[in-house]
C-alpha cells in the first residue's frame, strides 16, 4: 500500500466522523424542535376549541336565562382578546408566552364566573344543551392541560438536548435557541375559593 494513502484514509475517516457527528446532532435538534413546535400547535388547537365553544355556551345561557349581562360581556371580551394574541412557534419569546398565558387565564376566569352564575338558575343547568356544553368545556379544559403538559415535555427535551455537551457547540453554530416552557399562572399554587353570594 502506498505511504500517502494511509494518512489520507485517516484524514478522510476523521472528516467523515465529524460530518456524521454534526449531521446527527443537527438532524436530531431539528427533529426535537419540530416536535416541540407541533406540540405548541396542539396547545393552540385546544385553546381554539374552547374559544369555538364559548359562543355556543353564551347563546345557550342567553336563551335560557336573563341575568347579569356583565358576566356574559366579560366572557365575550376575554375570548376576543385571547383569539387576538398569536404566538409564532418559530420565534416564540418568553414575553409572548406570558401574554398568551394571561389572555387564556382571563378566559378561564370569565368562564368560571359564568358557570358559578349559572348555579343560580337550576332550570338552565337541567337543559340538555347546557349539560352537553358544560361537558364539552370540561373535556376541552382537560385537553388543554394535556396539550400544555406535552408541550412542556417536548420543549424540555429539546432544550436539554441543545444545551448538552458537545451538542451545544454544534447547535450554537446553527442558531438553535431555547424555547420557553408554559408556566403556571402566578398564584396557581393556591386553591381558588368558590363562593355563592346570592
Amino acid at each position: 500500500m502506498k505511504k500517502w494513502l494511509v494518512p489520507l484514509l485517516i484524514i478522510g475517516a476523521i472528516v467523515l466522523g465529524f460530518f456524521l457527528l454534526f449531521a446527527g446532532v443537527y438532524n436530531k435538534a431539528v427533529d426535537k424542535q419540530e416536535q416541540a413546535r407541533q406540540s405548541w400547535a396542539d396547545v393552540e388547537s385546544a385553546y381554539q376549541r374552547r374559544n369555538d365553544l364559548i359562543p355556543s355556551l353564551v347563546n345557550t345561557v342567553k336563551g335560557a336565562a336573563d341575568f347579569e349581562r356583565s358576566t356574559l360581556t366579560e366572557v365575550i371580551e376575554a375570548r376576543s382578546k385571547a383569539t387576538s394574541i398569536n404566538v409564532d412557534a418559530e420565534n416564540m419569546t418568553q414575553e409572548q408566552m406570558q401574554q398568551f398565558q394571561q389572555a387564556q387565564s382571563q378566559v378561564s376566569s370569565a368562564l368560571s364566573r359564568l358557570l358559578v352564575t349559572v348555579e343560580r338558575y337550576p332550570e338552565l343547568k337541567a337543559t340538555q344543551n347546557f349539560q352537553q356544553l358544560q361537558s364539552q368545556l370540561e373535556g376541552t379544559e382537560n385537553r388543554i392541560n394535556v396539550a400544555r403538559n406535552r408541550y412542556n415535555e417536548w420543549v424540555t427535551d429539546y432544550n436539554k438536548y441543545i444545551r448538552q455537551f458537545p451538542n451545544n457547540m454544534i447547535t450554537g453554530i446553527y442558531g438553535f435557541d431555547r424555547m420557553p416552557v408554559y408556566e403556571a399562572d402566578q398564584g396557581a399554587e393556591t386553591a381558588p375559593q368558590v363562593e355563592f353570594d346570592f
